[in-house]
């Protein structure tokens, strides 16, 4: 206790003498349980981890297990793909035929109907993701193969033949005859549309207008004959016939008749 009583003395001299020297008081002069605490910077860093959110499809409905089974089978790799696109050939090949026969085809039946096949399953694969359920699988199929054979049978009936796309085809358009059936009416509104097919329309859109409206070019045949697409034709025509309507509601005609190609 005495050594307790010693030190404490000795403390309160320290403290005296640093008064008497202006009351400044250094820190290593005061004990170690007096010091103010050193205080540590923190920096807080918030680290923002945003990870990639992929926004899951919908599920598809599908209308039955068979077609739920086409969609899985021809989704999947291996040797269960390539019977699934075996049996999809073989069915599309049926339908192939079958429409063929339905529009007379006779010759090279057979091979019209593999290429219309093979085509239809091409465009099927690729377009797989697209399904949706809203009809059995073997019929969303079909149609594809009734759509190719249709084609294709609209091409080899017009193998060999001429397709005019002169620019004065357009006179081909008939001429109002004078029986009771063709008005004055008629008359003015079909000489009107000649007129503005050769004053408003291009080269282009003229010939393609007269080979669709009025030679009955299917419009497959066409797009193969201008090595063009079926697109680019039905946008030909959309704008061919939009400037003609124009054209004739300038001249107080109405164009929904039957005159108007």
């Amino acid at each position: 206790m005495r050594g307790a009583g010693i030190r404490g003395e000795d403390r309160g001299k320290d403290c005296a003498a640093a008064g008497a020297n202006g009351g400044a008081m250094t820190t290593a002069a005061l004990p170690i349980a007096a010091r103010a605490p050193r205080r540590v910077p923190v920096t807080l860093r918030v680290v923002a981890s945003v990870a990639g959110v992929t926004a899951a499809e919908p599920a598809r409905a599908f209308p039955d297990a068979d077609s739920a089974a086409w969609v899985a089978a021809l989704a999947a790799t291996g040797p269960a793909r390539d019977q699934a696109v075996a049996r999809l050939h073989a069915l599309l090949l049926r339908a192939a035929r079958f429409e063929l026969r339905r529009r007379g085809a006779r010759a090279d039946l057979d091979d019209l109907a593999t290429q219309a096949a093979d085509d239809a399953l091409v465009a099927i694969l690729a377009k797989l993701r697209t399904y949706r359920g809203q009809s059995r699988f073997t019929t969303w199929a079909y149609k594809f193969a009734l759509l190719e054979a249709g084609a294709k049978a609209r091409r080899r009936a017009w193998q060999g033949r001429e397709v005019v796309l002169a620019d004065e085809s357009w006179a081909l358009l008939a001429t109002p005859g004078n029986g009771p059936g063709h008005s004055a009416e008629t008359a003015e509104l079909l000489d009107a549309v000649r007129a503005a097919i050769d004053t408003v329309l291009t080269p282009h859109q003229r010939a393609v207008l007269i080979a669709v409206t009025l030679q009955d070019v299917p419009i497959d045949v066409l797009a193969e004959r201008l090595d063009t697409t079926r697109g680019a034709l039905y946008k030909t025509l959309h704008d061919a016939r939009r400037k003609l309507r124009a054209a004739l509601t300038l001249r107080g005609l109405s164009p929904d008749t039957e005159a108007t190609p």
